[in-house]
């Protein structure tokens, strides 16, 4: 409704990950180096976790397209699996050919062959585990017995888990301690910081189409900072309700009332009056 009013050609704030709009801060950069240099080293897992909402889909994604000429991939994206839909997955995935009724003892061996067949190719595995959290223990194990693929050198299957900060906590349990070990590298995505947060809104108002000047002010910008904690998700949302109420009210800047109205009508939202006054809002 509002891309004609702001001279815009898409949509810069939505919520799909879209690798068009990747803005690639500090946190990011170091998050996608940590994990070329680990798969480099061909040694066990890597962890990478972070908040609801900071990006980590779209760095597993951007992963994969980095590692597209190099290496054979495969992405789980949903980690609600048994142990035999995961091995089923993986070997869809990796191109292992599995039938389905095979039961795990063959569905093992035969992923192997597999990724013994690829590292001969030259082309190491590399499987990536989103939202991990939510992985059944049972099916953490098969993970871990899946990395015990190996040469004498080298892991035939590097595995990558993406997930929220309750898979540290899942990891620290006593049982887990056998996976927990396993895990090399690992890294925190962090939230956006202030000039990021401005950043970021530039960088997707100009990619969506905006040739103008500042569309929201600098008090805006600090508001939809602190509000959003430097979630980029819920940077998107504010940024995305208070142009709607710009446009609402014919304004072609967006200012702080704007962002006020997207923060009371958005439940994740930091709206104390305290926490504004002390940020100087």
């Amino acid at each position: 409704m509002y891309r004609e009013h702001f001279g815009l050609t898409a949509k810069p704030f939505g919520l799909t990950p879209d690798a068009d709009f990747l803005f690639g801060h500090c946190g990011y950069r170091e998050a996608l180096n940590v994990l070329l240099v680990a798969l480099d080293s061909g040694e066990g897992f890597i962890k990478i976790t972070g908040e609801v909402g900071t990006g980590k889909t779209l760095l597993c994604r951007r992963l994969l397209d980095v590692l597209a000429e190099t290496h054979t991939t495969g992405y789980v994206p949903n980690p609600l699996l048994e142990p035999m839909e995961l091995y089923l997955a993986v070997a869809e995935e990796l191109g292992a050919g599995l039938d389905v009724a095979t039961d795990s003892h063959h569905a093992h061996k035969r992923i192997a062959s597999r990724l013994i067949a690829l590292a001969a190719s030259g082309r190491p595995a590399v499987l990536c585990i989103d939202e991990a959290q939510a992985m059944p223990d049972s099916t953490l194990e098969a993970l871990r017995l899946l990395s015990n693929l190996e040469t004498q050198k080298r892991k035939l299957l590097h595995i990558v888990l993406f997930g929220q900060p309750e898979l540290d906590l899942r990891l620290d349990a006593y049982a887990m301690r056998q996976l927990r070990q396993r895990i090399v590298f690992s890294y925190r995505l962090p939230a956006l910081g202030r000039q990021e947060v401005a950043d970021y809104v530039s960088h997707r108002l100009r990619t969506a189409g905006y040739e103008g000047g500042s569309l929201f002010t600098s008090r805006a910008l600090h508001k939809l900072w602190f509000a959003s904690r430097g979630i980029p998700r819920l940077v998107n949302i504010l940024a995305n309700k208070a142009l709607l109420a710009a446009f609402g009210q014919g304004n072609g800047t967006v200012r702080v009332r704007h962002v006020r109205s997207a923060i009371v009508d958005t439940a994740d939202a930091r709206r104390g009056w305290l926490g504004w006054m002390r940020q100087g809002l």
